[in-house]
């Protein structure tokens, strides 16, 4: 669990300056946390909690494990009225894990006052128990957005006395796809409350929530910023005939999760994915000759960690933004060096690292001359022979994903995938990753190794009360997707349409 590192008996003193005991909080609180050994606080207890006891509005920029969960904790505890036994905070969280960790974090720094009733509220159990606990009163509710939102519905979680509201690992509650459930539950929130978002990136759809729900929030950031020591360049000189197979090359010797692969034309796209596939990888390609429905599938499965190289034109790729991208290849070097530094930085954002490889031939050295001159770095010069496969296993992704007929238009929300997964199919959260609604259709990443399981279960059982069709999202060579089931086979689907300059 997430929180301030316990202090051991023999520790030495805490630092005055970031000791517990200079918040203002009630002496009984205080005496609580020297009983569970919080002593001196973490950068981001330190950053925030004077400011959230202070009643304002937060947005918190930290990684896993930084020790937010008490940030916000204390300061819902500091708000609450015992005698009042209605809801006055609520905490959203990605997960039943993590929602039942947050719930026991809660209790444990609750023991100094009286009777405090939390109530963790999330899927995979039924609504009855749930619906008795909060008629008999709870002071604090802990839970995923799809059972928060099913009990508004049912008018069965009362928020008038709501004065706390925190949305803990945004950032994870949007890539599994709850950004309308997040919003249905804020607005109907009382107005005048005190909010706080913890994430550990800042992507737009954080900004618009913030811009949406906070009131004029005070910022803490304590992840390491975006710099150009976080991307390691390397550059191979390669003969035109050669740099497909060197693209390849990098691959088996890198072996990034995840990687783009930027090339100058539509054509060299078309051949490099065709290259990588024939060599086992996972690779799909996005150019402007793709239909909406297609580029959007192809996003969604790089997004989500279901294809290993996305291989893209500038023009196509313009706008994307990846998390956890290991790599960026330039198959070709382009002659624009404001190109070149938009495109590298695809890559270690946020606490990451990650690798700028690109590829040039003996007659593009000023192309690179420029691109040096530009960024005010030294060229760091490789021959591409000195690599060699650092594994003799395919390059797989992490992921597959699993397609869903039925979306929006079917009142088919995340949290309802999410709870036929890990109930009755008996898949952990931490198995299934992003999971994207459309108007008609979902996308749900799961690992790759439960995915054909995951796509039987699916199918053979039901999602909102009905039996829906699944079939696992094809990429060329994939053995997943090689021999389709039943219930795979059960979706038709139709002739992809072949480019204008298709040769018959």
């Amino acid at each position: 669990m997430p929180h301030s590192q316990p202090t051991s008996p023999t520790s030495p003193p805490a630092d005055p300056a970031t000791a517990f005991d200079r918040l203002p909080l009630k002496p009984a609180a205080l005496a609580n946390l020297r009983q569970l050994g919080y002593l001196e606080m973490t950068p981001i207890q330190a950053a925030s909690l004077p400011i959230t006891l202070a009643g304002q509005d937060l947005i918190a920029q930290a990684k896993t494990g930084s020790g937010k969960t008490a940030v916000f904790a204390l300061t819902l505890l500091s708000n609450l009225d015992v005698r009042d036994l209605s809801v006055q905070a609520m905490v959203l969280c990605p997960t039943r894990e993590l929602a039942d960790q947050v719930t026991q974090e809660i209790r444990r720094l609750a023991r100094s006052q009286d009777n405090v009733k939390v109530l963790s509220l999330v899927g995979g159990s039924t609504m009855r128990p749930q619906m008795a606990s909060l008629l008999h009163g709870a002071h604090i509710v802990v839970g995923t957005p799809g059972r928060i939102m099913d009990h508004l519905q049912r008018e069965s979680l009362p928020l008038d006395n709501l004065n706390t509201l925190v949305l803990d690992e945004a950032d994870r509650m949007l890539d599994m796809g709850f950004y309308d459930d997040i919003v249905y539950v804020a607005k109907r929130c009382p107005r005048q409350r005190q909010t706080m978002l913890f994430s550990a990136t800042y992507p737009e759809g954080i900004a618009q929530l913030a811009r949406q729900f906070l009131r004029q929030p005070k910022e803490v950031k304590l992840t390491e910023r975006h710099g150009a020591d976080k991307i390691r360049q390397r550059f191979y000189e390669v003969a035109n005939e050669d740099r497909l197979a060197a693209v390849a090359t990098l691959l088996n010797h890198y072996r990034p999760v995840s990687s783009l692969a930027f090339c100058n034309t539509r054509q060299q796209c078309r051949d490099l994915v065709k290259s990588l596939r024939e060599q086992g990888f996972h690779a799909l390609a996005l150019h402007g000759e793709l239909e909406q429905r297609e580029r959007d599938q192809v996003l969604i499965q790089f997004a989500n960690r279901s294809c290993s190289v996305l291989v893209a034109t500038d023009v196509a790729a313009r706008g994307l933004d990846i998390a956890q991208l290991e790599a960026v290849i330039n198959v070709d070097v382009t002659p624009d060096p404001e190109v070149y530094i938009h495109r590298i930085g695809r890559t270690g954002r946020a606490d990451q690292d990650g690798w700028a490889l690109s590829l040039a031939s003996p007659n593009q050295r000023r192309r690179v001359d420029a691109i040096a001159r530009e960024t005010g770095t030294a060229v760091e010069w490789h021959p591409i022979v000195e690599l060699a496969a650092t594994s003799d296993a395919p390059l797989l992704p992490p992921m597959a994903t699993l397609q869903i007929l039925g979306g929006r238009k079917d009142k088919i929300r995340p949290g309802d995938i999410l709870g036929a997964l890990t109930g009755e199919a008996g898949f952990t959260a931490a198995q299934i990753g992003k999971i994207q609604v459309s108007e008609t259709t979902t996308y749900v990443a799961v690992a790759r190794e439960i995915a054909q399981e995951a796509q039987r279960r699916l199918a053979a059982g039901k999602v909102k009360g009905r039996a829906v069709k699944v079939r696992i999202l094809e990429i060329p060579g994939d053995s997943l997707t090689d021999t389709p089931s039943r219930a795979n086979a059960s979706i038709k689907r139709r002739p992809k349409p072949q480019p204008r300059d298709a040769k018959p």
